[in-house]
């Protein structure tokens, strides 16, 4: 069984017993998460069951497991003959969570 689901703007697909990064969602280390916004849900009988956007009544459960931070990424900027260089880094934070559960 695995299910699409939609957190902070991105598509991600989970079965019970992953665990997946999602984006800088605030959480004490072991409190509940759950995702509404369900988009397809597989069973283990084949059966798939695809929203309109969302699955109706599908709920997806998983526990918080930690903070992460994602690659260094180097922004560079610069426009020829003008001697304009800038370079800026950034790192995204992400949540660790376990996913427990999916109710369909």
């Amino acid at each position: 069984m695995f299910a699409i689901i939609q957190a902070r703007g991105r598509q991600l697909r989970v079965a019970p017993g992953d665990v997946v990064d999602v984006d800088g969602r605030p959480g004490d280390v072991g409190s509940p998460v759950v995702f509404e916004e369900v988009l397809l849900v597989s069973r283990d009988a084949g059966d798939v069951v695809a929203g309109a956007p969302f699955v109706a009544n599908a709920r997806v459960l998983g526990v918080v497991g930690g903070e992460s931070r994602g690659p260094k990424l180097r922004v560079f900027k610069k426009k020829r003959r003008k001697g304009m260089r800038k370079t800026r880094g950034h790192r995204s934070i992400f949540t660790r969570v376990q996913i427990t559960e999916i109710q369909a």
